[in-house]
């Protein structure tokens, strides 16, 4: 980087930054750090950044470099929540924003995370109240098809007034798991295939007729103990993403896996779950930060589907790890067969 772009900050605006306690970083066009005030050197554990590249940052550079490509593509400043910055002992918590800075460079922010707010924060009495006002329509709902079960003959229609009663009593359960946090999960014995099934019909329902819906099991596979909700939760988010990527075929692959390694864990069978899109795939900029919460690559999504999809999984002491590029994608899901939950 030359002499003038490190020195392209006037000498006001330096002295302004240096006072903030806000973390703040200027880059370049070319992602090399042109200043960083105290508070940011403070945050990250790392000094003598000026003319050195994003890379100094380690391992917390990859996500960084993501939401900069992103803000580059879009022009539009974006946000992080919660994100871990390991390059400082102890780890600590921040809010980040990047935003557009003049000549292709960046602007880029770190507000660190109270501690009172590194915990999960405890259900506010306003959502506690929307729960409970969820769960009565639900029961409404529930005894609606029932109802309908009842007065209908046609197989068809019965199947589908099952799926509703199935979905009413998940939602249920979803509901009260927000209303009473913390809880243990529910654990029972769990058919990879019957999960799968009633993920397909819901997708088959929401999706277009022109999805092509695909299903490869390994019918030996043995039930694992886990929580059937969570699963199916998971596998909902993966199949609903596939479709939103504008997959015409979707394909659900069950299949045995030994003597492999999962988070570092060595493990003599584990059950692998696939799901096989022939969408437009992970964007580039994404590639880093597809698992972080509040990360989307749709303007309407929420950036939670898949952080949630991972967080299920280590819950099952399993690993979601994905591979893709244009017109094929696919999702992997590694759960171990022996684990003991606690």
């Amino acid at each position: 980087m030359s002499a003038v772009a490190i020195n392209a900050i006037p000498a006001q605006t330096v002295e302004l930054l240096d006072r903030l306690t806000t973390g703040i970083a200027v880059l370049d066009g070319e992602t090399c750090f042109v200043h960083a005030n105290p508070a940011f050197v403070e945050l990250t554990g790392v000094a003598r950044l000026r003319g050195c590249p994003l890379a100094a940052l380690g391992s917390t550079a990859a996500t960084f470099s993501a939401l900069i490509e992103r803000v580059r593509s879009n022009d539009a400043a974006l946000s992080l929540r919660g994100f871990g910055i390991d390059t400082r002992d102890p780890p600590l918590r921040v809010d980040v924003a990047v935003s557009p800075w003049a000549s292709g460079g960046c602007l880029l922010e770190l507000h660190p995370v109270p501690l009172e707010q590194t915990n999960p924060p405890r259900l506010s009495e306003s959502l506690r109240g929307l729960a409970h006002e969820v769960k009565n329509p639900l029961a409404g709902l529930r005894g609606a098809a029932q109802l309908l079960k009842r007065r209908v003959a046609e197989p068809d229609l019965q199947r589908l007034a099952d799926l509703i009663i199935a979905e009413a009593d998940r939602l249920g359960a979803l509901t009260d798991r927000l209303l009473h946090p913390g809880g243990k999960p529910h654990l029972s014995a769990v058919n990879l295939h019957e999960v799968s099934e009633r993920v397909r019909a819901l997708i088959a329902a929401e999706a277009a007729p022109t999805v092509k819906l695909v299903r490869d099991y390994d019918p030996s596979l043995p039930s694992l103990r886990g929580d059937g909700d969570r699963l199916q939760q998971l596998l909902l988010n993966l199949m609903r993403n596939a479709v939103q990527a504008a997959a015409t075929s979707v394909v659900v692959r069950t299949r045995a896996e030994h003597a492999i390694v999962i988070d570092g864990q060595p493990v003599r069978l584990a059950l692998r779950l696939d799901v096989i899109d022939d969408g437009a795939g992970v964007p580039d900029a994404m590639r880093d930060t597809l698992f972080l919460p509040l990360v989307s690559g749709r303007v309407e999504g929420t950036g939670l589907g898949l952080a949630l999809a991972q967080e299920i999984a280590r819950e099952h002491a399993g690993q979601l790890s994905y591979r893709s590029r244009p017109g094929h994608t696919t999702f992997t899901l590694l759960l171990p067969l022996e684990h003991a939950h606690g």
